[in-house]
């Protein structure tokens, strides 16, 4: 059996502020944007060229929802975006206004850095180091 985590949730504030801030941003694609009816879409993005998950941009609808948008995993880093090319993304982020919570540093396992989506979920922006131990 081959199972995968294919789509991620992320709650927003609205649809088309999400859009903007995903695919400029952070240069992400828009996979797909289909209406469901009541003013709720189906809305989907991911990094360009990735052939893993996606995230279903979900507007918030409640109160209850509307105060997690921004906060959906209490204030720890929710995701990670993985890249091969860390200094050139970091600098394409950064000049499209993308805001880092700290310097870029290097850890054991890679380069990684903390910036944060336009509602405030912490993100890590981070390249893995080839495995040399085998």
């Amino acid at each position: 059996m081959v199972r995968s985590i294919a789509t991620i949730t992320l709650v927003v504030r609205e649809y088309d502020e999400a859009i903007a801030f995903f695919t400029g941003a952070l240069g992400f694609s828009l996979v797909e944007d289909r209406p469901l009816g009541d003013g709720k879409r189906w809305v989907c993005v991911a990094p360009a060229g990735s052939s893993g998950a996606s995230l279903l941009l979900a507007q918030a609808a409640t109160p209850d929802q509307f105060s997690h948008v921004g906060n959906q995993t209490g204030g720890r880093v929710f995701l990670f975006l993985e890249t091969d090319d860390f200094w050139n993304d970091f600098d394409i982020m950064r000049a499209r206004g993308v805001q880092f919570i700290e310097q870029p540093r290097q850890e054991a396992y890679g380069w990684v850095v903390v910036f944060i989506d336009l509602y405030g979920n912490r993100w890590d922006l981070v390249q893995y180091f080839p495995d040399i131990s085998g």
